[in-house]
């Protein structure tokens, strides 16, 4: 059940910052600030090696991973988008049932993270490929309990592994890239056991394909879907998959 976030609670006004239409001169407006370059460094793709360390290929089958990358809602339109990707959901990982909700999670102090589950075919896509997307142009894996605009734990960049082949492949990767030098500084990405993931609120899901023009949307989550077309163009597919069809 969707709970309703009190107007003076600051998860509230989180969410209306970050769900704000944006009217014609908004629009315009970050129209302008994307045209000077001055995207966040959450919006700055690095092209990166594919995992030397993957999953086996496989018949054809559905499995999961869960990956938190700042605020789902960008993080999940990128997924939506990804071949072999049969569903994104965003929600809540890392903390217990009782406090998966959008107001107590966004005190910063339950463990949850705003996480995404990703139901993939690895007969298509690998979950190495899936870990090279997520890092490549899904988020800044450098930043800690940050993504752009957004501060605090559960903004936190981790992969919550849910055997130990993909704590295995994530760790491994993370090695990979810190040892390849294709980033600034090294990688706060931390690796956690999945203990449970959440389906966040009615209202967070496909939140991208529902409110296109909102000015967070715009200057922060649009970027990442073209950066995904360009870099990742042979895994693209223009019409995403949505969680409500």
């Amino acid at each position: 059940m969707t709970r309703a976030l009190r107007s003076d609670s600051p998860a509230f006004r989180r969410f209306a910052s970050r769900s704000m239409l944006a009217s014609a001169a908004a629009l315009a407006a970050a129209t302008m600030f994307l045209a000077a370059g001055q995207t966040r460094a959450a919006e700055q793709a690095v092209a990166i090696a594919p995992p030397a360390v993957d999953e086996a290929a496989a018949p054809s089958r559905n499995e999961t991973a869960v990956f938190a990358g700042g605020c789902f809602w960008g993080v999940q339109a990128v997924f939506q988008h990804v071949k072999g990707v049969s569903q994104a959901v965003s929600g809540y990982a890392g903390g217990g049932a009782g406090t998966a909700h959008y107001e107590q999670v966004g005190m910063g102090n339950t463990g949850h993270a705003e996480s995404v589950q990703v139901t993939y075919d690895p007969s298509r896509v690998t979950y190495g490929q899936l870990l090279q997307i997520y890092f490549s142009v899904a988020h800044d894996p450098t930043q800690r309990d940050r993504q752009g605009p957004d501060v605090g734990t559960q903004y936190r960049s981790t992969v919550f592994a849910a055997t130990g082949e993909q704590r295995k492949i994530a760790q491994a990767y993370i090695a990979q890239l810190d040892r390849s030098g294709a980033y600034a500084r090294p990688l706060a990405t931390t690796v956690e056991n999945l203990k449970g993931f959440y389906p966040a609120e009615s209202y967070h899901q496909d939140y991208l394909a529902h409110h296109p023009d909102s000015m967070y949307i715009v200057i922060n989550d649009l970027p990442k879907i073209e950066n995904l077309s360009r870099m990742f163009a042979d895994r693209y597919r223009e019409r995403p998959v949505l969680v409500n069809g």
